[in-house]
C-alpha cells in the first residue's frame, strides 16, 4: 500500500484564490486590506520567509508593509513601531518574524501587538481563547493543517491523534484544534518514554519537533494519516522533514510531503487571517 499524498500546494492554490475574491470585494467597497511584516536582524531564514508572505500578499490582492530594522534596533523602539502600527486604520494584521534578537523580549513584542490584529493568533489573548474554541485567530501552521483534514475528508472525530511536540507554535494549538474537532489527542515530546508505543496506535499522528526521521515506518500504523511539520536538511542539504518519508510512505493512509505539505498552508492561513481581520474591521 502507498499512501495517498496530501498536496499542501494545490489546497494553498484553492484558498488563495478564495482570499483573492474576498480581497477584491473589500477593495471594491475601499477598504484594502493590509498587512504588516516587521523583521529585525538579517536571519537568513527569516528573509525568505518574509519575503514570500510580502509576495504573498500582493499576488492575492492584500496591501503589504515590510518595514525591516537593524539587529541593533531597541526593545523600546521596535515596541514604539508596534504601537504605531496598532493605532493605523490600513494596517488589520501585524506579524513580527521570529527569532528576533536576544536583546528583545519576544513575549513582550508579542503581548504588545493589539489581539484583533494578531494574524499570527500568538498572542496570549488568542492562545487563551483557543482554549475556549472562539479564538479570533488561530496560528496559521494548525490551521493550515486542519484545513488539509478537511480538504482530504479525514475524520478526526473519535480518532486517536498524537501530536509530537509542544510549542506554542505549532503543537499546542495543533492538540487544541485536533480535541475541538473531536479527537482524543495525546502530546507527545522530548521527555515521552516510549514514542512509539503511542505512535502505533494513532489514526493520525502530526510530526512538529525539528528533528529528522523522529517517525519511522515501524512506529505507524498501516492506514494512518501523518502531517509532518518538520523543515530540516538532509546530508545532501536537501529540504526534509520529521519524518522518515520513504519508509513510511508504504504504511500510511495519507502523508504531507515537504517540500509541498504543511509549508505553503502556514503562509496561506496568514492570509485567510488577514482578510478575516479586514472583513471584521471593515463598516457595514
Amino acid at each position: 500500500m502507498t499512501a495517498q499524498l496530501i498536496d499542501g500546494t494545490a489546497l494553498s492554490k484553492k484558498l488563495r484564490a478564495d482570499v483573492a475574491t474576498r480581497a477584491a470585494a473589500l477593495n471594491a467597497r475601499g477598504h484594502q486590506p493590509g498587512l504588516a511584516v516587521v523583521l529585525v536582524g538579517d536571519n537568513p531564514a527569516s528573509e525568505v520567509y518574509v519575503r514570500n508572505k510580502v509576495k504573498a500578499c500582493q499576488d492575492n490582492g492584500l496591501h503589504s508593509v515590510f518595514d525591516r530594522f537593524p539587529a541593533t534596533l531597541s526593545e523600546a523602539d521596535l515596541l514604539a513601531h508596534i504601537n504605531a502600527l496598532n493605532r493605523n486604520p490600513t494596517i488589520h494584521g501585524i506579524l513580527v518574524q521570529l527569532p528576533l534578537p536576544a536583546h528583545i523580549d519576544s513575549h513582550k513584542v508579542i503581548e504588545a501587538i493589539a489581539p484583533e490584529k494578531d494574524v499570527d493568533g500568538f498572542h496570549v489573548a488568542n492562545a487563551g481563547a483557543l482554549l475556549t474554541g472562539k479564538p479570533l485567530f488561530r496560528p496559521c501552521t494548525p490551521y493550515g493543517v486542519m484545513q488539509m483534514f478537511k480538504e482530504y475528508e479525514i475524520p478526526l472525530q473519535g480518532a486517536n491523534a498524537v501530536v509530537i511536540g509542544r510549542s506554542n507554535i505549532v503543537g499546542k494549538p495543533m492538540a487544541l484544534l485536533l480535541l475541538e474537532a473531536g479527537a482524543t489527542v495525546t502530546i507527545c515530546h522530548s521527555k515521552t518514554r516510549d514514542l512509539a508505543a503511542h505512535t502505533r496506535n494513532a489514526d493520525v499522528v502530526v510530526a512538529a519537533v525539528g528533528r529528522r526521521n523522529v517517525l519511522t515506518a515501524d512506529m505507524v500504523k498501516p492506514g494512518a494519516t501523518v502531517i509532518d511539520v518538520g523543515m530540516n536538511r538532509d546530508d545532501a542539504g536537501k529540504l526534509c522533514g520529521d519524518v522518515d518519508f520513504a519508509g513510511v510512505l508504504d504504511v500510511a493512509g495519507f502523508i504531507t510531503p515537504v517540500p509541498g505539505g504543511v509549508g505553503p498552508m502556514t503562509i496561506t492561513m496568514l492570509l485567510v487571517n488577514t482578510i478575516e481581520a479586514a472583513e471584521r474591521a471593515a463598516p457595514g
